[in-house]
Parts: structure tokens; C-alpha cells; sequence
């Protein structure tokens, strides 16, 4: 144990230049962490602060109902921040797979490097969360002024208890250790696989078949009278699950689209990189389909809203789905932008060798930013067929020709993409360490 320790010691002095990809690895691990451990802290502690309202006197009529919307978006909003987190532990993986796949091969034994790997993942979800801890403290003002049920939450509602914050921070770092095994196991096994990076499986169109029947069986209890508000939003969650088992499938199809019509040095790297990850295309932009999901149906209710009191309820649902949509918004652009740094210094080989053979930084940082437009507006234009999906049997087609639900639809998925093409190029300063 002495033995590993002084290793990971060694490790990590060796990794604490600026330049060293190790380095910028744990940062945008760390980083990763602590967003997904802030807004964690904030969504949950809304929820708790929803069931506590329903629970006082006077508040049972309808308090039920908001605590069940509450739910929705935590459950929803999960997805992405998982996500995030996951993308965090895989980008401290992908470096510390290589590092320990060459110590295997050097003559570690199996018990160093587990040591290696639960210290280093430990100790960055560890870092990340604590720091993240912090966030709620900051960002719930900016939730305070929203008048739920004609009442804003005061700031001791929306804050969570102390479990809630024990809970987050080892939730995170379960995260990171069971992303770390997984690791270590195919480290411990092949290591010269890892060290060849091998291909993975390809992904199979039968991706599609969970959504087909997903279709039918809400087409069905629409129609047959039994698809009351807790089926719908089980349903809603569930759609959204649906759409991320396609969404990898979809990717790669769009890939081969876009290899085939590629007419600049860019298109082609960019496409080549989604056909070699489609799962990674799909994370880096999944954030935005929750957030274009979201808008869609949001976007819906807002239209049967209206100013006078008996229409509370719509009001409320219409605020917080715009709520939603901006966590949905801001997880989704932190994910990019870590996701895109992260890949950048997975690839700074290749990147390397690009620029050493004559490639210019404009063509590298136009591949870069392609490889996210592209997978982005195919995310889009998934997520908005899953929303018609819903809307078109529930309400009919009278909302396509709503002038204002179309425009605030339009507007609410222009700027969650905005907010993620700015983590795109706020990883551009990683090309440039790599290249140093």
C-alpha cells in the first residue's frame, strides 16, 4: 500500500504543470462535479420545499398536484445532470486508463493500481462536491422571487437539509468509483486493449424499436380514456428516456450522412469524430434535447394561460417549466463544454499530428465546433418530434398555429443552444495547450 501511495504522491507532482493534460483532466473533472453537485442540491431542495408547503393547513386541495410536478422535473432533470457527472468521471477515465494500463504493463500488480484508481477517483468527486456544496447557498436568491402558488419560497425553505447535502456529495462519489471500477476492471484484464484503444461495438438501428412501442402503448391509453395526470407524466419522463436510447443510433446515421456530403477538410473531421463516438455526440448535446423537450411542452401549457386566478395552476406549471428549461439550458452547456475539452485532450495526439502535417488552427477549431452544430441540430429536430409526439394527441394540432407558443418555443431552444455553443467555444483554449 506504501508502495502505491508514493506512486499516486509521484503522480500527481508530475501532473501539476498547466500544460500537462493530466492536469486540465482533474480540473474539468472537478469542475463537473461541483456544477452537477450545486444544481443537484438546488433541485432537491426545491421538491423537499414543495412537499413541506403541501403538508401545512389549507394547502391539500392542490398541493398533491404541485409536489407530483415537482417530481417531474427532479426526475427529468436527472438525466442530464447523471450525465454531467458521469461525463466527469469518464474524462478523468479516459486519461487515467492509459496512465494505468502502462503501469500494468511496467509490473504494477492489480491491488496498486485499484489503490491508484480509488484514490484519484475519490479524491476528485470528492474536491468537486465539496466546493458544489457551497452552490445552493449562492444560486437559490436567484429562485426566491418565483411566485409559486401566489407565494414565493423563503430562503430557508428552498435550502436542504443536512442529509440532503451528505447524500449529494457521496451520491457523487459513488458516481465517480463505479465509473473508476468499470475502468480498472478492463484495465486489469486487457490492459494492451486499452493501451491499443480498441473500437467499440457499433451501435443497431433496433435503438429504435423501444420508441416505436413507446408510441403505440400512449397512442392507446390516450384514446381509451385511462391516461390520467400521473400515467402522463410517467409518460413524459419515460418519452424522454426513449429518446435518449435513440439518440446514439441517430447519431451515427447523421455521421455517415455527413461524411458522405462533406465538402471541406472540417465537415470531414467532424464527421469522422461522431461516427467514432456516437454515444459521446449524443451527451454533449443531450442536455439540449431535455431543454427542447421541455420548451416544447412548456411552450404548450403557456397557451392556456391566462391572468385571472382560476388559471393559477396553469400559470405555475407554465413558470416552472421555464424554470426547468434554464437548469436544462445551463447543465446542458457545462456538459459541452466539459465534454468538449475533455475530448480535445483525449485527442491531443491526433490533434498533433493534424497540425503538424499542415493543418491549420482555423480548420481545427471549424472541426471542432461542426462536431457539436451537427449532432445539436439533429438533437433538436429529435427532441421536437418527441414533443409533437405528445402534444399533437393530447391538444390536436391547434397550437401549430399559435403565433405565440411557436415563438416562444422558437426562442426558449435558440437559447439553450446559444448557452452551449458557448461552452464549445470556451474550450477552444484547449486546443491551443494542446498544440503548446
Amino acid at each position: 500500500m506504501r508502495a502505491a501511495l508514493d506512486m499516486w504522491l509521484l503522480l500527481r507532482r508530475r501532473s501539476a504543470g498547466s500544460t500537462d493534460p493530466q492536469r486540465l483532466t482533474s480540473v474539468l473533472a472537478v469542475t463537473a462535479f461541483a456544477v452537477t453537485t450545486a444544481v443537484v442540491l438546488v433541485v432537491i431542495g426545491g421538491l423537499l420545499a414543495f412537499i413541506e408547503r403541501a403538508e401545512q393547513p389549507g394547502m391539500e386541495s392542490d398541493g398533491g398536484f404541485y409536489v407530483m410536478l415537482a417530481g417531474t422535473a427532479t426526475v427529468l432533470l436527472m438525466v442530464p445532470l447523471v450525465t454531467l457527472g458521469g461525463a466527469a468521471a469518464r474524462l478523468a477515465v479516459a486519461r487515467r486508463d492509459e496512465r494505468l494500463a502502462a503501469l500494468r504493463l511496467a509490473g504494477a500488480t492489480t491491488g496498486q493500481v485499484s489503490l491508484l484508481t480509488v484514490l484519484d477517483a475519490s479524491v476528485q468527486a470528492l474536491v468537486g462536491a465539496a466546493l458544489g456544496a457551497a452552490g445552493p447557498f449562492v444560486l437559490i436568491p436567484l429562485v426566491m422571487p418565483l411566485p409559486f402558488q401566489d407565494n414565493p419560497f423563503g430562503y430557508a425553505e428552498l435550502v436542504p437539509p443536512w442529509w440532503v447535502f451528505v447524500a449529494a456529495i457521496g451520491g457523487v462519489t459513488i458516481v465517480a468509483l463505479v465509473s473508476a471500477g468499470a475502468s480498472l476492471r478492463k484495465v486489469a484484464i486487457t490492459p494492451l486493449g486499452v493501451a491499443a484503444r480498441t473500437k467499440p461495438k457499433a451501435l443497431h438501428w433496433s435503438r429504435v424499436l423501444p420508441v416505436v412501442g413507446f408510441a403505440v402503448v400512449f397512442a392507446v391509453l390516450l384514446q381509451t380514456g385511462q391516461a390520467g395526470i400521473m400515467v402522463l407524466v410517467l409518460f413524459v419522463a419515460a418519452g424522454f428516456a426513449m429518446m435518449n436510447a435513440l439518440g446514439p443510433w441517430v447519431m451515427g446515421v447523421i455521421g455517415r450522412v455527413a461524411v458522405k456530403r462533406s465538402k471541406d477538410a472540417a465537415s470531414l473531421i467532424a464527421a469522422r469524430r461522431i461516427i467514432d463516438s456516437p454515444r459521446t455526440a449524443w451527451r454533449s448535446v443531450g442536455g439540449v434535447a431535455l431543454a427542447t423537450f421541455i420548451a416544447g411542452l412548456t411552450a404548450a401549457i403557456a397557451m392556456y394561460g391566462s391572468a385571472d386566478d382560476a388559471d393559477r395552476m396553469i400559470a405555475d406549471m407554465a413558470m416552472g417549466g421555464f424554470l426547468t428549461l434554464a437548469i436544462a439550458g445551463v447543465v446542458a452547456a457545462v456538459s459541452t463544454g466539459v465534454m468538449q475539452a475533455g475530448r480535445v485532450i483525449d485527442q491531443g495526439a491526433e490533434y498533433r499530428a493534424l497540425h503538424l502535417a499542415g493543418t491549420d488552427l482555423r480548420v481545427l477549431n471549424a472541426a471542432r465546433v461542426r462536431e457539436t452544430l451537427v449532432p445539436l441540430a439533429a438533437a433538436v429536430g429529435l427532441a421536437t418530434a418527441c414533443a409533437l409526439l405528445f402534444m399533437v394527441p393530447a391538444l390536436g394540432f391547434a397550437f401549430l398555429s399559435a403565433g405565440p407558443v411557436l415563438i416562444q418555443f422558437a426562442l426558449s431552444v435558440a437559447g439553450a443552444c446559444a448557452l452551449v455553443l458557448l461552452g464549445v467555444l470556451a474550450s477552444g483554449r484547449v486546443v491551443r495547450t494542446v498544440l503548446a
